[in-house]
């Protein structure tokens, strides 16, 4: 089953194991109010453009979502998506806002974007929760659950993290979102690491096992797990791509946005989250040079897999898909 930007998401729960230019959130509903209960009838206006216009079929909608490949994969039935479908109307036009768009004028792409992929995937995620969440008794502090979402570079992973941020935080739970990208080396520190791997062009620029601060990843993981009461606040670290021409240093401090606790959730996304070490042979013969990335990566799962509650893994058609996404990013 794949989407049309190609890519599906294959999940688990691993319990256990280790803009502000958006004014108004709300919709407005007909007096027939759609509910669990009559969801079949009545029709929905958009708050968003001020000409409200009418859902054409809310019959049709709810066929429109059963039919959408990730359904089965979220344990999600017919029953269960009729009971909710309040929430789906609530997030597909949240998330129209968010990108600007007429949600009763949504093209083919867009509609299977929102509600075939985003609003599954947040429902999915709000299901995760409410499993953590029923780990602990009443009165005790509730962790974060970390989410890990792991895919190929350029397919839209951070965009799918942002939109899920925003449902989060509009409707009324704290979230904190970071990136593997986040715990890059320093430029001094990315210079050191280049000097002791002469010739591994590798590890010459940040990307690889290697080039990433792993003290630093845990130190910020450990403090955000602990995001539990009201009052807490932290500073979450980003990467400017952008300095040194392009080779990019850690963001200046000051320039770090702040969550406040208590947090929700934290979704955490890279492309190469959950790598695993190989066999030696194997990573020998396909490039001599990776042998000292593939040994790099034995040191990652403590810092950053055994955080992550839940797996969401992106899984693309065509592998070749991510050199030309790059070269879209890069012109």
């Amino acid at each position: 089953m794949v989407l049309h930007h190609q890519a599906f998401f294959l999940m688990r729960y691993a319990g256990g194991h280790g803009c502000s230019w958006i004014q108004g959130n709300s919709i407005h509903v007909h007096q027939n109010p759609i509910s669990s209960k009559n969801w079949r009838r009545g029709s929905v206006d958009s708050a968003f453009p001020s000409a409200p216009a009418e859902v054409a079929s809310v019959q049709n909608f709810f066929e429109y979502i059963c039919a959408g490949p990730l359904i089965g994969k979220m344990g999600l039935t017919s029953d269960t998506i009729a009971e909710s479908i309040d929430k789906w109307i609530l997030y597909g036009s949240l998330l129209s806002r968010l990108f600007q768009l007429n949600d009763m004028h949504l093209t083919d792409p867009q509609k299977k974007r929102f509600y075939h992929y985003y609003i599954p995937v947040f429902l999915w995620c709000e299901n995760q929760i409410s499993k953590h969440a029923s780990q602990f008794k009443d009165g005790e502090d509730i962790p974060p659950l970390v989410i890990g979402f792991s895919a190929p570079q350029g397919c839209g992973k951070t965009t799918l993290v942002s939109a899920l941020a925003h449902l989060f935080d509009v409707t009324g739970r704290k979230s904190a979102t970071i990136s593997i990208d986040d715990f890059y080396l320093t430029a001094e520190d990315q210079g050191k690491l280049r000097e002791a791997n002469p010739g591994n062009s590798l590890l010459e620029l940040r990307g690889n096992a290697g080039s990433h601060d792993l003290p630093f990843s845990v130190e910020t993981l450990t403090s955000l797990c602990k995001m539990t009461k009201e009052g807490m606040k932290m500073k979450l670290p980003r990467y400017d791509k952008s300095a040194y021409s392009g080779k990019g240093d850690r963001a200046d401090p000051s320039a770090w946005p702040v969550v406040e606790g208590p947090l929700t959730v934290v979704l955490f996304e890279g492309w190469m989250l959950g790598f695993t070490p190989q066999p030696v042979e194997a990573v020998r013969a396909v490039d001599p040079q990776l042998e000292i990335v593939n040994k790099n990566l034995e040191a990652y799962y403590d810092a950053w897999d055994k955080f992550v509650d839940a797996w969401a893994v992106i899984k693309i058609q065509d592998p070749s898909c991510v050199y030309q996404w790059r070269l879209q990013v890069a012109f």
